[in-house]
């Protein structure tokens, strides 16, 4: 089944040219089926991208998805058209009282920041509030995912010394999880980011999923808030690596990402696959526990 999406949106036409079925909202109107209703909060700077990258892995899957693009209320966007934010994105406070099976939440460029002096963080901390009883399902990436594991269980983040930026292997740690159903024993995992959590600091209730010995964590189960929170970016592109090393003009080459480590070279991409198994998984995970009725989305969950 296709991604249910604007029909002018400047993903479709990438994801159509790479064979995924998009499905319009005029044609969607036309079939009597409940799709699953999946709100992304996007706070990544480029947001064209991210939305291009969530619904491609997205639209893989064998169910239909309408996909509602949300925006932060009291933020406004620098670097995203301000015409493109508002033909797309709906604000927070107009959604609020609605219910969806999933909502991701993406990271943000604000991570060598403490948590307080992120303007929007009072609004951020009243999403992950309405996350528990208006979303079944919660799914953070990188800086989305500290924050969420700070507000709920309060969990730290700590800088790094220098940027961790590559390709890493990560080890699974709980080889019965459904969120790692297909996945192979060692998963190659994109990683950008200038701080860390540590394994150390979670607390019980909290299950280990990917783990690297030289980037540290990456996949982390929270059953209590319905949430799976990755920390690295199983999103990307083949080429995202290497705008970001480009972009910044400085810093170490990417690492285990360029044949031979030279920047010279192409970069391979080793990790499509997992990242369509991992969202696959959250997707199913979602259809086979979401309510019918979205009027019982985000009664407890029984863990």
């Amino acid at each position: 089944m296709p991604i249910r999406i604007a029909d002018n949106l400047p993903a479709r036409r990438t994801l159509e040219a790479e064979g995924v079925i998009v499905m319009g909202e005029t044609e969607a109107a036309r079939q009597d089926i409940r799709p699953l209703r999946i709100a992304l909060l996007n706070l990544m700077p480029d947001k064209i991208t991210t939305e291009t990258q969530i619904a491609r892995l997205l639209g893989a899957t064998p169910l239909q998805i309408e996909l509602t693009l949300v925006r932060l209320s009291g933020h406004v966007s620098k670097t995203t058209s301000a015409g493109h934010i508002a033909e797309f994105y709906r604000p927070f406070d107009e959604i609020q009282t609605e219910r969806f099976d999933g909502l991701i939440i993406t990271g943000a460029p604000v991570e060598t920041m403490a948590y307080g002096e992120v303007t929007y963080w009072d609004e951020l901390r009243r999403i992950f509030d309405w996350s528990q009883t208006h979303c079944h399902r919660l799914l953070t990436i990188c800086w989305g995912a500290m924050a969420a594991l700070h507000y709920f269980h309060g969990v730290p983040k700590h800088p790094l010394a220098a940027k961790a930026h590559g390709v890493f292997d990560h080890e699974v740690r709980a080889s019965g999880s459904p969120w790692l159903r297909g996945m192979s024993d060692v998963v190659p995992v994109p990683v950008s980011r200038w701080s860390e959590v540590r394994s150390a600091d979670l607390p019980a209730g909290l299950t280990v999923l990917l783990e690297s010995e030289e980037s540290g964590l990456c996949l982390v189960d929270d059953p209590a808030r319905r949430a799976l929170h990755m920390l690295n970016h199983l999103e990307y592109d083949t080429l995202t690596l290497d705008t970001e090393y480009r972009r910044d003009g400085s810093g170490p080459v990417p690492r285990h990402y360029y044949r031979n480590d030279d920047p010279a070279n192409l970069p391979r991409n080793t990790w499509r696959t997992h990242g369509h198994q991992l969202f696959g998984n959250w997707i199913n995970e979602v259809y086979q526990t979401t309510p019918f009725d979205l009027d019982d989305v985000g009664a407890v969950l029984q863990v």
